[in-house]
């Protein structure tokens, strides 16, 4: 498939996670494109069964299978050297990243003693800045697999230092009627952590 078709496509399903900006628009953050060229190309993928006719913002199932979507979940407070070869890594498995940042409200309760500097919206703000992330949203007030069930992603990544297990969010994605890949990514940098770092240096910074 042609490169920008695929993008108009991934920026179609983008904006149906996220309605805050346009199809068009995003794709103009990254490459100049002409509303011209983009409406002719919107055709062209209606025609070609991969844009419902009826609605040319929604993808067929076509449409939805001409890009592979990764998922990677975390906290994401303090990002390090290790969280931008994960993330990296996680990229490279497919064509859209998508972060979803825990809400502390999730994070607190996985581990009660956890200190988070940066509330929700900051985090996910710093995420969004990282140019490889396609789309940071914050997690679902609920389990994981309700995320999970919203942006129906072809592969979730897991973090080399997650608890996660790979096989119980497969069986869980499975009971969903979610067809998703679980993988494990490593890191060259498994000593850099965000418990460490805040250890050494969250009193001095951030004066908690």
């Amino acid at each position: 498939m042609d490169p920008l078709d695929k993008s108009i496509l991934g920026s179609l399903y983008l904006c149906s996670l996220d309605s805050h900006v346009s199809a068009l628009e995003l794709l103009r953050s990254r490459l100049p494109l002409p509303r011209e060229i983009y409406n002719e190309k919107i055709q062209k993928l209606v025609d070609f069964g991969f844009i419902e006719r009826d609605d040319n913002s929604k993808l067929t199932f076509l449409g939805r299978d001409a890009f592979k979507v990764v998922l990677v979940g975390g906290v994401f407070d303090l990002i390090h050297p290790g969280h931008i070869h994960t993330l990296k890594a996680a990229k490279a498995q497919g064509d859209i990243l998508i972060v979803v940042i825990a809400r502390i409200s999730t994070a607190t309760i996985i581990k009660k003693d956890r200190k988070i500097y940066h509330d929700d919206k900051q985090r996910a703000e710093l995420v969004s800045s990282l140019r490889f992330v396609d789309l940071a949203v914050l997690g679902r007030q609920g389990t994981l697999y309700d995320t999970v069930e919203k942006i129906k992603p072809d592969i979730i990544a897991l973090g080399y230092d997650q608890a996660h297990s790979e096989k119980e969010i497969a069986e869980n994605c499975r009971k969903r009627n979610l067809v998703v890949r679980v993988i494990r990514l490593n890191t060259p940098v498994p000593s850099t952590k965000s418990s460490q770092i805040k250890d050494n240096l969250g009193e001095y910074f951030y004066r908690i």
